[in-house]
């Protein structure tokens, strides 16, 4: 079994998307989460972008991709506790709104 963790560093949140999925999940500040698929070959099962948006950093926002490249793109996402944790985890309120408006413009 493949798997990797990520863990929010910074002051702020930290989106970590499951792509090709695109599903998001939020992280605090300190917060890990373990990603997990069942690929079991010699190839690197995932790889990480990074990317940050200039109006997403000044509300305290960054995000991590990670791209499942080998195994089940459903891969299993958990917390420190081992609670699996669906899409849109700890998403805010507001956020929904505020990217159909910046899919709109």
């Amino acid at each position: 079994m493949a798997t990797m963790d990520i863990r929010n560093s910074g002051t702020g949140w930290l989106v970590m998307w499951l792509e090709p999925l695109g599903e998001d999940r939020w992280l605090r500040p300190g917060e890990k989460f373990r990603v997990q698929d069942d690929y079991d070959g010699e190839e690197a099962p995932f790889t990480v972008d990074f990317w940050a948006d200039v109006a997403d950093r000044a509300a305290g926002i960054e995000h991590v991709a990670v791209w499942i490249e080998y195994g089940d793109c459903h891969a299993t996402v958990t917390d420190e506790t081992g609670a699996v944790i669906a899409c849109g985890h700890q998403r805010p309120t507001g956020v929904d709104h505020e990217w159909a408006d910046a899919r709109a413009a």
